[in-house]
């Protein structure tokens, strides 16, 4: 049986309350909110916290504000649960709803928040052992060891960044508030995501992830596709977000056509054209992918079976994944163009 290691917990009232802990208490606190990705690292001794701060009864985590033409803010401690119920995220951000529905199982989503999905650690095959196993190969890059056992020969943790929501929210444009003792800053989600297994995010220990602010919904829609073994419980080896936003081939919003090859062309009036695009792959790479060629496909022309399998094309090429989560990596390559075709024929 793995057990938890021994930890001070704290149940701070305020979020003052909250960062002030932290920041007494330095790099060995932990703030904790459903606890279903924290407690089992805990367990497997991947993360040794000496302090665990709950922030899951905070008034302004659990709130959500707003709605869809100004935009809506949710608490980072608002259960996955109560997300996929929620009337006004159903109404206005059905793509937040579609994919907190693929996470896990209903009993883990009544306890796992959406800031700790946005926040969780990336994951590997040779990491996601317990501590007895990963002793046995002596250890990893990302913990206690100084080799990566995907790729032996390279100086960087390619441990996957596995999180439902995180590529529906740098497809669609959203931000993340967050609150130390220095203030608050806010952080575009695009941004927000690193390339290495390890420094996964640009986060200090010290700042809490306090809301969510979603774009207004000005005409765009997205949707998400999940690939994975089961139809429940397990992460994704891969998940496409793709987000459009269309506006009618007429009047100032028109796009003529030109003598260059790969430039628009010509539409009736009347006919929907797409002014901008987001393919954002997950679960292939320690960050989420946005893949811009796609994109690119997609911007200036209808939505149509030519555009989509060219944007599907450049997905599949700028899908790279590695032997480090469950199937064989090349065929998940193989598959992020058919679940791209599938995400955008969603959108049509």
């Amino acid at each position: 049986m793995m057990r938890l290691p021994k930890f001070v917990y704290r149940t701070p009232r305020t979020i003052a309350e909250a960062v002030k802990i932290v920041a007494d208490v330095g790099s060995e606190a932990q703030f904790v909110a459903g606890g279903t990705d924290l407690y089992p690292n805990m367990k497997r001794r991947q993360q040794m916290p000496k302090t665990v701060i709950s922030v899951m009864r905070l008034p302004e985590l659990n709130q959500l504000s707003g709605e869809g033409p100004s935009g809506a803010v949710i608490g980072a401690s608002m259960t996955l649960t109560d997300v996929i119920e929620n009337s006004i995220i159903k109404r206005d951000y059905p793509v937040i709803t579609s994919a907190a529905r693929t996470i896990s199982t209903p009993i883990l989503r009544n306890m796992g928040t959406i800031g700790g999905n946005l926040l969780l650690d990336t994951r590997c095959n040779y990491y996601d052992q317990n501590y007895e196993w990963r002793k046995a190969i002596n250890f990893c890059l990302k913990k206690d060891g100084d080799v990566c056992w995907v790729a032996p020969g390279s100086s960087k943790c390619w441990a996957v960044q596995s999180s439902d929501l995180v590529p529906v929210m740098v497809a669609i444009g959203a931000k993340f508030r967050f609150v130390s003792t220095a203030g608050e800053r806010m952080v575009e989600a695009r941004e927000f995501y690193k390339d290495d297994g390890i420094d996964y995010m640009n986060k200090r220990p010290d700042e809490l992830l306090v809301d969510i602010h979603l774009p207004p919904t000005n005409g765009w829609r997205a949707s998400y596709q999940k690939l994975r073994r089961r139809g429940a419980f397990d992460f994704p080896v891969l998940g496409v977000a793709a987000y459009v936003r269309v506006s009618t081939g007429s009047g100032s919003d028109r796009i003529t056509n030109t003598t260059r090859p790969n430039d628009p062309v010509a539409t009736a009036p009347g006919t929907d054209m797409v002014v901008d695009a987001r393919i954002v792959l997950g679960g292939i790479a320690p960050s989420p992918v946005q893949v811009n060629e796609a994109a690119q496909h997609l911007i200036g022309h209808p939505l149509d079976d030519d555009q989509i399998q060219a944007a599907a094309e450049a997905a599949y090429i700028k899908a790279r994944p590695l032997d480090n989560t469950d199937f064989v990596y090349q065929w998940r390559k193989q598959m992020a163009r058919q679940y791209t075709i599938r995400a955008l024929e969603a959108l049509r």
